[in-house]
């Protein structure tokens, strides 16, 4: 028996990456998995391979800043299984510049996509957990929800912002048994940390390799990546939960970074 028998999950931008692990792990555990991203191809390749594995997953696209294709996403996922139990808002990117330099236009598309993302596939999938009487939303923040880092302020603004998103729905839900959380990944070495290492050498004036030692995980314990693994457990953690005693609550996984 699988911790999500019966459940079906929604994991946006999980064609790769954090997400694409946390629906691998929930389809490991018998959910029907929803693999919905921006690129439709790579996400039909990515549900095609949970398929062959013996999973069951739908590929749908999904632009999280377009309400019309979040709420025509959604409505894809009810026809073909009939209820959604778990919303995990993970589709982001990261720009990074000083504040000083930084484009506004740059400032309202991350704003956009982790913000008017998180708030519209909330919305959307919000109304079907309340007529079923329950259901488990999940935001992917991250230490930079409780901490601040230097180059990111609309990252580190909008990281706290699912913060603040996520207690209100954990407000609003309890009446439909719908709880709310937030995981706060350290630096995991995905293609988006993997694209910042250079940028930040250039901007910061030393090699990559300081990059990762001495500003990604000076603060560890240990001196190593968070992986898409630890944090898929932590969504399997909220996903699988049988109370709300945690709903509202964020959970650092971060090799020690943050604490709290």
């Amino acid at each position: 028996m699988g911790q999500l028998d019966g459940k079906v999950a929604i994991v946006t931008g999980s064609a790769s990456g954090i997400g694409r692990e946390i629906a691998l792990l929930y389809a490991q555990e018998g959910a029907k998995v929803v693999i919905a991203d921006l690129m439709l191809p790579a996400a039909q390749a990515t549900a095609a391979e949970f398929t062959a594995a013996g999973h069951t997953a739908l590929a749908v696209e999904m632009n999280v800043v377009d309400e019309a294709a979040v709420e025509a996403g959604v409505a894809k996922v009810m026809a073909s299984y009939g209820r959604i139990d778990i919303l995990v808002s993970n589709a982001g990117i990261q720009i990074v510049h000083p504040i000083v330099d930084f484009p506004f236009a740059d400032w309202k598309k991350l704003l956009a996509i982790h913000l008017d993302g998180a708030f519209l596939t909330t919305k959307a999938c919000l109304k079907h957990m309340y007529a079923a009487g329950g259901g488990s939303v999940i935001y992917m923040g991250s230490v930079h929800s409780k901490e601040a880092s230097v180059l990111k302020a609309p990252y580190v603004t909008a990281k706290h912002g699912l913060i603040g998103l996520c207690k209100v729905v954990a407000k609003e839900g309890a009446a439909h048994n719908v709880r709310a959380n937030v995981i706060c990944p350290g630096f995991v070495r995905t293609p988006l940390v993997e694209k910042q290492i250079p940028e930040q050498a250039r901007t910061l004036g030393i090699s990559e390799a300081e990059v990762v030692k001495n500003v990604m995980l000076k603060d560890t314990v240990d001196g190593e990546f968070t992986t898409v693994q630890d944090v898929a457990q932590a969504a399997l953690f909220f996903a699988a939960a049988k109370t709300n005693a945690m709903t509202g609550q964020s959970l650092v996984v971060s090799h020690g970074w943050f604490m709290q």
